[in-house]
């Protein structure tokens, strides 16, 4: 058994404090907000993000940050990405060197342009930052749904210590050492979601939805590889496997915002309608900075920060899309003739 602590209780960290609860560990569940321990406390069910789904009497809800890292042998991360610096920076006089943390949310931080895991690394030095992501949504986790993700660390202790604390009969972990890919892969999926939700909206179809998603992967690995990333990872489940539930999914918040702004909805009037942090709106401009500065053609995350952050309409920037110059598909092809 383990002692695990989660900062963070939306739907993702309390769906996973739940599962952990199950496979024996000590789980501590801490919160920020007064409103959402007390909810927790009370009723013992996120009835916001997680309705019907039951929290075992052994986890502990509470909002005190201390007790939540003190003396724990993994912590995990589970805030959504805005506030992964300044939780990291209020928990590090609580966090011993050494300490075995995982981060769970998913996103790059637009100012630094550094990813979710080197923010931890920066403002808790000395500790042991793994990433744990591919396509799982909490709705399907909390009721036991066979889903698989990826760990990635940087040694292979570390990899092995949390696979071991997260995997069971429908929660199975693989493990990987490319933690930028994996970050990255986790990311800009949620970018290419608004796009595939958007085109939702716009009243296209599958064929549409496919267009994306592939593209998207292209894109993704396009950049990822450019920063040290591996192939195998955007083909993997952070990669194309998490693209792909995240673009198609009714549970994904990025499609249904990428839904509302393509029925023409502002990007500000679609997140208030979604009622959660919808990452991908957070993500683009970090993206498309990444892009710039690695030299990577990403078309798919110009126009949705167009779409986005300069007021351009839904079909224009699908038009855009679709009359780019003609080029080949891959771009090293060799001709027989």
């Amino acid at each position: 058994m383990s002692k695990v602590s989660f900062l963070g209780a939306g739907s993702w960290g309390t769906a996973l404090a739940i599962m952990l609860a199950q496979n024996g560990h000590e789980v501590i569940l801490w919160s920020k907000v007064q409103a959402e321990v007390d909810m927790l406390t009370q009723h013992r069910e996120h009835i916001h993000r997680l309705p019907g789904v039951k929290l075992p009497e052994s986890i502990v809800i509470t909002g005190d940050l201390e007790m939540a890292c003190k003396g724990r042998d993994l912590i995990v991360f589970s805030v959504a990405s805005p506030y992964v610096r300044s939780t990291a920076k209020e928990a590090a006089a609580y966090i011993p060197k050494g300490q075995r943390i995982v981060n769970v949310a998913k996103g790059i931080e637009e100012d630094t342009l550094m990813t979710l895991c080197e923010i931890i690394e920066q403002e808790i030095p000395d500790t042991d930052v793994a990433v744990l992501s591919g396509p799982s949504h909490a709705e399907e986790v909390s009721h036991g749904m066979p889903t698989t993700v990826v760990v990635g660390a940087k040694n292979r202790e570390t990899a092995f210590a949390i696979q071991e604390i997260f995997m069971n009969k429908t929660f199975r972990v693989y493990t990987s050492s490319d933690m930028t890919g994996i970050e990255l892969g986790g990311s800009i999926k949620n970018v290419i979601a608004l796009a595939a939700g958007i085109s939702v909206g716009l009243g296209c179809g599958d064929n549409t939805m496919a267009a994306l998603i592939t593209r998207g992967i292209t894109e993704i690995a396009r950049l990822g590889m450019a920063m040290g990333g591996r192939l195998e990872t955007f083909a993997g489940l952070s990669g194309i496997g998490d693209l792909i539930v995240t673009c198609t999914s009714e549970h994904s918040r990025n499609h249904n915002a990428g839904v509302l702004i393509g029925k023409g909805y502002t990007t500000e009037q679609a997140m208030e309608e979604v009622k959660q942090v919808v990452e991908g709106v957070y993500s683009a401009k970090a993206a498309k900075k990444l892009a710039d500065k690695y030299q990577v053609n990403m078309p798919i995350v110009e126009e949705i920060n167009q779409v986005l952050f300069a007021g351009r309409s839904a079909k224009e920037a699908l038009a855009n899309l679709l009359t780019r110059d003609r080029c080949d598909e891959y771009p090293d092809d060799v001709w027989q003739q």
